[in-house]
């Protein structure tokens, strides 16, 4: 796909949804149709389509869900043969598997099944619904500490050959031989997810058995790695130096070589000091070179395991055949407890960051600063408090008549919002950032001036009615809306929360939560209560700017050129000689 480099991606769920920021959470997205690289997916489908954010940046951060993918449409499937899962009950227990709750979500017609493995504690999430275009998919909690790349990089890297199929690129080999409508990758903030998507019984078997070699059994060669990694390799023609190469490296600093998307992560950075949040899991090109082949290959036996993997599958073939392959794959591992990060930040009251930044090409340097404030909002596992914000953030920023586009982008003072500004539901604790880009220096006090002005306003007379109405209808038109692809849809609305803990099931109930906003809402005062307690009262406010500097480039090309320098002065003659 083409660059995980980005951030994008909204995972709102079926449940939580409606703005979120476009700007965060994947990498990689292996990209069946394109080059060999993945890239992520912006935007998980925020469920809403209608109140979609204000701007779409990619973000290299950690968050960015791309998606460039193989999606094909298929004509001919193979019906199911035999019954669905009717037959299961809560407590049974199949293939090793043990059914722990089943809930019927009649508005989308639908069973959940959450099964859990009692031998390695796998999680396991089945929707049966009465839909031929049959979805997969396996992932892992890859949470990060440090900026190497290496879940993004173990991405790429998996799916270069494994034990039962050691040829280079299975994935790429199977479009020819597949009738997969999906098939993909990406690298998120805190996982690493494997879906794909077909109508044809036969096909879904087959790569489901080629998917969950790739992860379990991989063959993860150095060559490979230094493939899609990084290596050191002559300069073209002849010339004389040394380059960094590698599918991620180039990938990740071309992400970062955009003005938006460098803010938007660096900015994140800041905010989450302490956290897994403070490092780039798609990768920083300056510590990418820092991995090693054997890091690599230890992350994956600590992390590619079944006691730290979610399964999902939608659809209507039968369960148990999937379970007993899965089973069989499985087997041999037993328990572990999975390695964990640190999620929490510690709040730090208000602080003012300002860091130099490129100067892009279009427009002078004295108008390219940007500049925003960012709010420590609600703990992601507060699923209603998630979606609550998620409408607050559309009904401040989304439109012409949201309050902050008034204040900020009416006026002109800027070119546009900021590329980090809107609501971001991807870390343990969510967040909230308005700002603007295009400024000068001098402008910045102005723009804070208005952003706090504009949420005192909301405080006192709350946001319009008809608005408020109107968003929540959207939310309920795009609730209802059926897509083709409506498997994928909810998975990738219920994957942020489930990876961290929160029952999945619970991002299915969007009709309760949109009930029981407008109760609240009939109530009075719920969204002055939220301007009130996030951001009048916030204890914890990022001030952040990033200022134009005309030699940032070079600076850049002279710290590249001190790494390769520090990299070859560890090799051999020998090996220099190659």
């Amino acid at each position: 796909m083409s660059v995980s480099t980005i951030k994008g991606a909204r995972m709102l769920s079926a449940a939580t949804a409606t703005v979120t920021k476009t700007s965060r959470l994947v990498f990689g997205a292996r990209s069946l149709s394109l080059s060999h690289s993945c890239r992520p997916l912006t935007a998980t489908t925020v469920v809403s389509n209608a109140l979609s954010r204000t701007q779409q940046h990619t973000l290299l951060s950690s968050r960015s869900l791309s998606t460039s993918s193989t999606c094909k449409s298929q004509s001919t499937s193979i019906a199911a043969e035999g019954p669905l899962t009717s037959g299961l009950e809560k407590g049974q227990e199949l293939h090793g598997f043990k059914v722990e709750d089943i809930q019927t979500i009649s508005e989308l017609k639908l069973r959940a099944i959450q099964l859990r493995h009692q031998q390695t504690g796998a999680e396991w999430l089945h929707i049966e619904r009465d839909d031929k275009n049959n979805v997969f998919s396996i992932g892992f909690n890859t949470s990060v500490s440090d900026s190497t790349g290496v879940p993004h990089i173990l991405e790429h890297t998996t799916l270069c050959g494994s034990e039962k199929y050691p040829v280079r690129d299975p994935f790429f080999k199977m479009l020819n031989r597949s009738m997969s409508t999906f098939m993909n990758a990406w690298t998120a903030h805190d996982y690493t997810q494997y879906p794909f998507a077909t109508q044809n019984a036969r096909d879904y078997e087959n790569l489901q058995g080629v998917y969950l070699d790739a992860v379990f059994k991989p063959t993860l060669r150095e060559v490979d790695f230094r493939q899609e990694g990084w290596r050191l390799e002559r300069n073209p023609d002849g010339a004389l130096g040394w380059q960094f190469k590698g599918v991620v490296y180039n990938e990740m600093k071309g992400a970062f070589s955009d003005a938006g998307s460098l803010y938007a992560t660096r900015a994140e950075q800041q905010l989450f000091p302490g956290t897994t949040y403070q490092y780039v899991s798609g990768g920083d090109p300056e510590f990418i070179p820092d991995l090693t082949h054997e890091q690599l290959v230890e992350f994956h036996r600590t992390r590619y395991h079944p006691s730290n993997a979610r399964i999902y599958s939608y659809g209507n073939l039968p369960l148990a055949p999937q379970l007993q392959r899965v089973a069989q794959v499985i087997r041999s591992y037993t328990r572990i407890t999975p390695a964990t990060v640190g999620m929490d930040v510690e709040e730090f009251g208000e602080k003012m960051v300002s860091e130099l930044g490129p100067v892009e090409s279009v427009g002078t340097a004295d108008k390219q600063t940007r500049f925003s404030l960012g709010f420590l909002a609600n703990d992601l596992r507060n699923v209603y408090e998630t979606f609550s914000m998620s409408m607050f953030s559309s009904l401040l920023l989304n439109g012409t008549s949201a309050p902050m586009h008034k204040a900020l982008i009416d006026s002109h003072i800027g070119s546009d919002y900021s590329a980090n500004t809107g609501y971001s539901p991807y870390t343990r604790r969510t967040s909230l950032a308005v700002g603007l880009q295009g400024i000068s220096d001098s402008d910045i006090p102005l723009v804070e001036r208005r952003v706090r002005e504009t949420f005192a306003l909301v405080h006192e007379q709350g946001f319009e009615r008809r608005r408020v109405d109107a968003a929540l209808a959207g939310v309920e038109l795009a609730y209802k809306h059926r897509t083709a692809d409506f498997g994928l849809s909810l998975m990738k609305s219920i994957s942020t929360g489930w990876f961290h803990g929160v029952n999945p099931v619970e991002y299915l109930k969007v009709s309760e939560n949109v009930a029981r906003l407008r109760a609240d809402i009939e109530r009075g005062g719920f969204f002055e209560s939220l301007a009130d307690r996030y951001f009048l009262n916030s204890r914890h406010t990022l001030k952040y700017a990033m200022l134009p500097d005309t030699k940032y480039n070079e600076r850049l090309d002279r710290r590249e050129h001190e790494m390769i320098q520090g990299k070859l002065a560890s090799l051999s003659s020998a090996d220099l000689a190659l």
